[in-house]
């Protein structure tokens, strides 16, 4: 099935496929790594792994560079006033950040790029750039580009720039939204700032030459598709296509994605509004990993995702159905063969329900769609085992879509528990320990070993029929977050 995608450079859907007839070649914007990662971030993230994910649903191969910001004006304002060298300071926020990333089950790229790792290549871009007079030094040692050398600058944000004024200069990364000026693409070091020495003179590189450097490093000079967040479009990624283009004169991506950030409760996301969550703070709070992928991926990319506690909790409570209906299948004993018509229409509506799930994905990543396709399967399936018409012969077309929207999705396996139980450890050794929600915090309490021993003397309390004690060790581990399931097969636990 051909997946086409909008693309931002041309405001125009387009198919996807790869120019070199092998592999899609993905740039992706990574993380500065300042400071934990935010859920507007990780919005990005995860509709970037939804993409790729859908291309290896497909058949099609990928190969997925991110970058990692790992010198930049804040980390070297936040560096300094830890009283740490950048090189100390940033791996702990890298760490937080891919931890983060599995948390959320995000798959990873094939490769991981340190803009301070990569420091010679991009001085020899910022050369190329001088030997056409595009970049040019100034009296404190830093190198600029010079925009009026590129008429096409604002193609992609669609800005009018044609009275920008030749020589007007910025040196910080982000700057208003709505300036054109020759941008730092080397920056000549302050007194006690960490420098490289360089051809360039003594410094460090500016934000944009980092990721065009690195993209080209390793997709070549000219790939299929560059990807990011919607506040990155002007001026990170003008400028990147701007100086990739003056130096090659060619394409620098053929198509760009990007991905709109989100509200919290209606507002913008800011500390100053008290609205401003890490994936940590969330977890702390009591919500799970799962529910925050099912969310964040919920509405499709190209539309403003409301984040709200009342919307995570109904994620959580569809992730919980879905995790039900999973088990329902696999441990229920169907009877082999079915004497009526349903088992026709079952594999007919899984069928149905694989052919929407997968169209959804490829007409621009329609999440919405394709959840609904399974939603509507499994109502439809509990309804026919409900009246008696599922039978095992019906679980491998049932199961074989579910395997799709896990491929997908990736909430029907749970590690809940794993990753809130981490968040707890490292608020701990954070000290952060009272930012935990008092329920989620009483797990810290219990190992499983200690669950496990509990439930059995309720087991014992049962059969002597002291329902008393029974009654009070489920409401003890419920309190400590824990839920028992009494079940046939004996009582299962899980925490909350």
């Amino acid at each position: 099935m051909t997946i086409r995608l909008f693309n931002t450079l041309t405001n125009s859907i387009e198919e996807l496929q790869p120019s070199d007839g092998e592999a899609l070649r993905i740039y992706a914007c990574g993380p500065t790594v300042y400071d934990y990662g935010h859920i507007g971030n990780f919005r990005t993230f995860l509709h970037v792994d939804v993409l790729r994910r859908t291309l290896e649903l497909q058949g099609m191969k990928v190969r997925h560079v991110m970058n990692i910001t790992d010198v930049d004006d804040k980390i070297i304002r936040n560096a300094a006033a830890a009283y740490v060298p950048i090189s100390e300071y940033t791996p702990r926020f890298e760490k937080a950040f891919f931890e983060d990333l599995d948390a959320l089950s995000v798959e990873h790229p094939e490769v991981v790029a340190r803009a301070t790792e990569h420091i010679p290549e991009m001085v020899a871009l910022i050369k190329r750039l001088a030997e056409q007079d595009i970049a040019y030094k100034v009296e404190d040692g830093s190198w600029y580009f010079r925009i009026a050398k590129f008429p096409e600058y604002g193609k992609l944000s669609k800005k009018d720039f044609s009275g920008i004024a030749d020589g007007a200069r910025v040196d910080v990364d982000e700057y208003d939204k709505d300036s054109a000026r020759d941008f730092a693409l080397w920056k000549a070091p302050k007194p006690g700032e960490y420098r490289w020495e360089t051809d360039l003179g003594p410094g460090r590189p500016g934000w944009h030459i980092e990721c065009s450097a690195m993209a080209m490093e390793y997709l070549g000079e000219s790939f299929d598709l560059h990807a990011g967040g919607e506040d990155l479009m002007f001026p990170h990624h003008e400028n990147e296509i701007a100086q990739s283009e003056s130096a090659t004169h060619t394409a620098f991506a053929r198509h760009w994605f990007h991905v709109r950030f989100l509200l919290v409760e209606g507002r913008k996301m800011s500390k100053s509004e008290g609205n401003f969550y890490t994936l940590r703070d969330l977890l702390l709070k009591g919500y799970k990993a799962s529910a925050i992928r099912f969310l964040l991926t919920s509405v499709p990319y190209r539309q403003q995702l409301n984040f709200t506690f009342e919307g995570l909790a109904a994620e959580t409570g569809a992730v919980e159905r879905l995790r039900t209906f999973y088990q329902r299948l696999k441990t229920t004993p169907w009877p082999e063969n079915n004497s009526s018509q349903g088992g026709t229409t079952i594999r007919e509506a899984a069928c149905a329900a694989k052919e929407k799930f997968r169209a959804a994905l490829a007409n621009d990543l329609n999440t919405a769609e394709a959840r609904a396709a399974i939603f509507d399967l499994v109502r439809f399936v509990n309804a026919a085992a409900d009246a008696g018409s599922l039978s095992e012969s019906d679980l491998p077309n049932i199961l074989d879509v579910l395997a799709d929207f896990e491929k997908i999705f990736a909430v029907l396996e749970d590690n809940d528990a794993r990753w809130t139980r981490f968040a707890l450890e490292w608020a701990e050794r954070e000290g952060r320990l009272d930012e935990a929600s008092p329920e989620v915090r009483a797990q810290l309490s219990l190992t499983d070993g200690q669950i496990d021993a509990l439930i059995e003397e309720r087991n014992k309390a049962r059969r002597a029929r002291n329902f008393a004690r029974a009654d009070a060790i489920r409401k003890d581990l419920l309190e400590k977050g824990i839920i028992l399931e009494d079940s046939k097969e004996g009582v299962r636990w899980k925490r909350k």
